[in-house]
């Protein structure tokens, strides 16, 4: 299957971008992408948790109202105010299943699995439109936010899905306030590997810790695997310089 992208340009037309990578239903997939000339993409705290709304609950093909309110309830209560019927809607008509994140100031990372034929494609392009949307109206700006179309690197067998995770979870260590604190780090799905999860079923981080004897086993992994490790059991594409 050939994935097609909608991106929106600054005069609200719509262009088709052709993408090369082929998406099987099934398959896991690194997708990633960043600011447009490395810009920063998420400006303040509302940013974050905004973009954090949308990859959670755009997973299934529903419409929300007034995300701005669950936004500002976040804030508030440091949770979303998602009642348990549409929980259990947004679980039974999934398109894709999100295996963990990374919000990042100029860039994110997803692991995704494509649930539904053209999920991931549909999921990307309901979020980076409605953000985009939403940052270019916040800030006054036009024109593309995002790099081009997000990168989307199959995974291609368990040992990537687990440095993977591990890699994109590290991925905070960057930011010099965060370095060795990345595990409380509270725009990743980290600190939802180690202590509660925030997301429920919404998040299915149970793929990669079924494989270990428990959360301390899984934190010492990402902890202490050297650079050269992770690096080495990634595809070269699976990382990239953001």
């Amino acid at each position: 299957m050939l994935e097609t992208e909608l991106l929106t340009t600054s005069n609200n037309s719509n262009i088709k971008f052709m993408r090369k990578t082929s998406i099987a239903q099934g398959e896991y997939y690194h997708i990633f992408n960043r600011g447009n000339n490395k810009q920063t993409i998420f400006l303040d705290k509302r940013d974050k948790i905004r973009f954090l709304f949308l990859i959670i609950y755009f997973q299934s093909y529903i419409f929300f109202e007034n995300i701005g309110r669950q936004v500002s309830y976040f804030i508030k209560n440091g949770a979303f105010n998602i009642n348990e019927d549409l929980k259990n809607k947004l679980l039974n008509n999934q398109n894709v299943k999100l295996i963990n994140f990374a919000l990042m100031p100029n860039h994110f990372h997803l692991t995704l699995c494509e649930f539904k034929e053209s999920g991931i494609s549909q999921y990307m392009q309901r979020v980076l439109c409605a953000y985009t949307k939403y940052f270019n109206t916040k800030y006054k700006k036009s024109g593309h936010l995002f790099q081009g179309p997000y990168k989307a690197v199959n995974i291609k067998n368990n040992n990537q899905l687990l440095y993977l995770s591990t890699y994109i979870h590290r991925n905070p260590r960057e930011l010099s306030e965060w370095k060795n604190k990345e595990h409380m780090y509270p725009w990743s799905s980290y600190q939802d590997y180690l202590k509660n999860n925030r997301w429920g079923k919404l998040l299915k981080q149970d793929i990669i810790l079924k494989q270990f004897s428990g959360k301390k086993e899984y934190n010492y992994f990402t902890k202490s695997s050297p650079a050269k490790e992770i690096i080495k059991n990634l595809d070269s594409d699976l990382s990239i310089d953001l």
